[in-house]
């Protein structure tokens, strides 16, 4: 999940429950329990069932999608990875427990309308800012300053998630530019980290199932241009969507994606799904922007179709595919991919193309909606049911049992 060349991490013997034994294990099993949930609660809630959360129904279906289930999936890559990056100990036992208690109270108090606008807000900016300085007093402490832009990402992340309440408190009419950044986050995460693991992991994979075939074209200027290309169309669609420069660089950007995932030789992985669903989900990135650029001069589709290949394709593909990858290779287990994690693989990839389509379903748009929302769940319920028990047990040694 991240570059095997960073300093080994060193771990204090945790005597507690191996769930709280490192950051990955509560963080990513409460996403995908969350994500499972989240969704059906919100097609309910958008076929008129009461219930409606403490934010407007719309801003909370994207806000718990990004600072609920995003950040959660993000804390459990971050807690994992520093210990790695900085040879410093992992956050273990009860505070890494009390963080996921902040996390877990935030998604509490948004689904009780009772909850006052300023409870509501203090409880559910605790974690993002419990976090950030976690992580900035790591990063900091290790000297690890070539990871830096992950402080100014949680920083971000803050911001947006502030905004989104601000419009909830009658501050500013800010909800829909605070999920916007946040979700520009999450996808210049996915460029800038995808980035480094999509080729790594491809190459490693060739190297030892195809000796001697083309590998990944190494970080070159080409690369950093797209990063840069990317992370400008991503600030342009957070602070002036409609604009037509929004609109280019998002086309722009989409199509040096694309050129630059070229270069990984995704298609030769067809045989490995763990390394294979990296590159669908980079091409959902692709897309989406491509989507976006194209919507502004020819509107194929609606604008939600750019946005849920973004979220649902993209960020939806990509952190199951972490996820995944990381649960096994951290409890021990082999780095292969079962049959139930090839339907995970399969349901999140179904749930974004009914998603994409649902719009042009005419009278069939609910059945559509619900189907891909069944999907999502499906795929995080099961990612849920898969890895629960390696999870919350003891890192495996000797023998390793038959993949997920």
């Amino acid at each position: 999940m991240w570059p095997p060349t960073m300093p080994i991490p060193r771990y204090r013997t945790h005597e507690g429950p191996a769930l709280f034994s490192a950051g990955f294990r509560p963080f990513f099993l409460g996403a995908a329990l969350w994500s499972a949930l989240a969704v059906p609660v919100w097609l309910m809630i958008f076929a008129g069932h009461e219930g409606a959360p403490a934010l407007a129904p719309m801003v909370w279906h994207a806000h718990e999608m990004v600072y609920g289930y995003g950040a959660a999936t993000l804390a459990g890559f971050l807690l994992t990875a520093i210990p790695n990056w900085t040879g410093r100990l992992p956050l273990q036992g009860a505070p890494l427990a009390g963080l996921v208690g902040l996390w877990a109270a935030g998604r509490a108090v948004l689904l009780v309308p009772a909850v006052g606008a300023v409870a509501a807000t203090i409880v559910d900016l605790a974690f993002p800012l419990v976090f950030l300085a976690v992580v900035a007093r790591e990063i900091i402490a290790g000297r690890n300053w070539r990871n830096l832009p992950m402080v100014a990402a949680l920083a971000a992340l803050l911001a947006g998630n502030a905004l989104v309440h601000a419009d909830a408190l009658g501050v500013s009419a800010s909800a829909d530019a605070g999920n916007r950044l946040g979700i520009a986050t999450l996808l210049m995460l996915i460029s800038l980290v995808g980035g480094r693991i999509v080729p790594s992991f491809t190459r490693n994979w060739l190297v030892k199932a195809l000796p001697g075939a083309t590998e990944p074209a190494p970080f070159d200027r080409f690369d950093r241009a797209v990063l840069a290309l990317t992370a400008i169309a991503l600030v342009l669609w957070v602070v002036v969507p409609d604009a037509s420069a929004s609109a280019v660089a998002a086309l722009a950007a989409g199509l040096a994606i694309a050129a630059r995932l070229a270069r990984w030789r995704g298609g030769r992985t067809w045989r490995e799904p763990l390394v294979l669903v990296l590159h669908v989900g980079y091409a959902w990135l692709a897309l989406g922007l491509i989507l976006l650029g194209l919507d502004a001069f020819v509107p194929l589709l609606p604008p939600s179709a750019a946005l849920h290949a973004l979220t649902v394709g993209a960020i939806g593909t990509m952190t199951l595919a972490v996820m995944t990858r990381a649960s096994l290779g951290h409890t021990g287990r082999a780095l292969a991919a079962g049959r139930g994690t090839v339907a995970i693989y399969m349901l999140v990839t179904i749930a974004a193309l009914l998603r994409l389509h649902a719009p042009l379903a005419g009278s069939r748009y609910l059945l559509l909606l619900a189907l891909a929302g069944a999907a999502w769940s499906a795929a995080f319920g099961l990612f849920a049911l898969l890895y629960a028990p390696a999870l919350a047990r003891p890192r495996l040694r000797g023998e390793q049992p038959r993949p997920a």
